[in-house]
């Protein structure tokens, strides 16, 4: 038995970062701190739990490619975000961690106009791989998938992105 929560569980901590993050003014405030690109691309953070994160990308002038679609570069950071907090909601669930992204790949599969909705739905596995590294004290690593909808539920990308946990040493 570990001496953390299980992955599954929602711990203060947990409810504390999902308070911080769902409420717009300081969401903004740490994009203009942290992800200033994140913010000026206008993401927003459109459902968070312990299981699942959902985040949005408009289409509009700052991020727009030549084609009229959304800029790929644009996308992945909606993709990431979306991943990136489960990821955070875990490492802060307990002792200190560490985590970096350390590769990704992307299909493309219909042009992204409008509202792009990208969804992680591996909060599972994360704190799975977070538990284990704290155990152990080596590294894991974990590939999330974040699935990009239109707002016809089409889906116009896949992103598949490969996160490194390690706890740090006390």
């Amino acid at each position: 038995m570990t001496p953390h929560a299980p992955a599954s569980t929602d711990t203060p901590r947990m409810v504390q970062f999902r308070r911080t993050i769902q409420n717009p003014l300081k969401l903004r405030l740490f994009m203009l701190k942290s992800l200033p690109m994140a913010y000026l691309a206008g993401l927003r953070v459109r459902d968070l739990s312990v299981e699942r994160a959902t985040v949005t990308v408009p289409f509009k002038y700052l991020t727009k490619n030549p084609f009229r679609s959304i800029y790929f570069a644009c996308l992945s950071m909606a993709a990431e975000m979306a991943s990136g907090l489960l990821a955070m909601m875990h490492v802060q669930s307990g002792p200190p961690a560490s985590m970096l992204v350390v590769g990704m790949e992307a299909e493309f599969t219909k042009k992204a106009v409008g509202l792009i909705a990208f969804t992680s739905e591996d909060g599972a596995a994360i704190g799975q791989a977070i538990a284990e590294s704290r155990e152990t004290g080596e590294g894991r690593t974990v590939v999330c998938t974040s699935t990009g909808l239109d707002q016809a539920g089409d889906v116009v990308a896949i992103f598949r992105i490969t996160w490194s946990f390690r706890a740090k040493k006390a």
